[in-house]
């Protein structure tokens, strides 16, 4: 295969595992960081001690604050900025000579606020009509950068582009699935955030594997219905993009989601967790906009709605429980 020249937008921890694992496939990798000070620690240390510590950035992997250059003759762009800052990038990148060539590869996860749009949406309405697919799935960086076995999905209404995506970023350790179905892989992706931060409490309350059982499976009919009413397949959140991320950010100790409801089951407040993480949660906007997003598509979703309380009206977690557990009797 052609090895293509390609850039990183984010030097997050996803957008650093990815790089890593492309330079091992011998592609030449450039990744941009949006400060220019942590860009230059990166150069020099080779080690993204913030966001992916104690994983060796390979020494051929470029690192720069240009975003011009970073974009310069590239034939994949792979955008890992968080959802709530990829329109500013995006903004930035109209503005500099990108190939229109390029394919665009979004792997971020979350819903904008102010839009309620998905990534996708928000890269055509910045961009026009490029050649875009989306990344998604159980993809924990850390794992994925020590070549731990992982599954991940990409998306395309393109069959051709999805088919090519899917050589080059499939490795040994990294297998990829491809699906047509960009809103459901994209919903899914986005909105198993809230229902971690939903376990995360149940955790911090110091509940057992029944609640959180109860949680991931009540919390998938959510994402279900939620979807099919904004035009997704309900066999996507059966997938690899729907349960399949949902379980490993439910579980997982490295989930920074399923953190954050950890720490406010045991009574922390919002900010005072989030001025002590590093990395951006991205459950907490996505809570906001997805419990808009049910109430302009009338979708019941009752464990998002308790979050957003929780975190946004001040609500205890014990009271969200407790409202949960008193709902009127329904059938499954």
């Amino acid at each position: 295969m052609k090895k293509n020249n390609i850039a990183i937008l984010g030097d997050g921890g996803w957008g650093t595992a990815l790089a890593i694992l492309l330079c091992r496939k011998g592609f030449k990798v450039t990744i941009w960081s949006a400060f220019r000070k942590y860009a230059r620690y990166l150069n020099k240390k080779r080690i993204n001690t913030k966001f992916l510590p104690s994983i060796k950035i390979p020494d051929q992997v470029i690192i720069t604050y240009d975003l011009k250059e970073a974009i310069k003759d590239k034939q994949i762009i792979v955008l890992a900025a968080p959802s709530q800052y990829l329109r500013s990038v995006l903004k930035k990148i109209r503005r500099c000579s990108f190939s229109h060539a390029a394919i665009f590869l979004s792997v971020t996860k979350g819903i904008e606020l102010k839009s309620l749009k998905r990534m996708s949406q928000v890269i055509y309405q910045e961009l026009g009509k490029v050649k875009l697919a989306v990344l998604s799935g159980p993809t924990i960086a850390y794992e994925v950068a020590k070549g731990i076995p992982t599954t991940a999905v990409i998306a395309s209404t393109d069959n051709y582009l999805r088919q090519y995506l899917q050589e080059i970023f499939m490795t040994d350790r990294f297998r990829i699935y491809t699906n047509s179905d960009v809103v459901g892989v994209e919903l899914g992706g986005s909105i198993k955030n809230v229902i971690a931060i939903a376990c995360g409490i149940s955790d911090g309350l110091g509940f057992g594997t029944n609640t959180k059982a109860a949680i991931l499976a009540r919390g998938l009919v959510e994402i279900s219905r939620l979807g099919r009413a904004m035009g997704a397949r309900t066999t996507t959140f059966s997938g690899i993009s729907g349960l399949g991320d949902l379980v490993t950010t439910c579980i997982s100790p490295y989930s920074r989601n399923r953190f954050v409801g950890e720490q406010l089951g045991k009574g922390r407040r919002l900010k005072q967790i989030e001025s002590h993480m590093q990395m951006i949660a991205e459950g907490i906007p996505t809570a906001k906009s997805t419990y808009f997003l049910s109430l302009k598509y009338k979708v019941d979703m009752p464990i998002t709605k308790e979050v957003y309380a929780v975190l946004y009206k001040n609500k205890s977690p014990l009271g969200a429980v407790r409202d949960l557990m008193a709902r009127e009797k329904k059938k499954e």
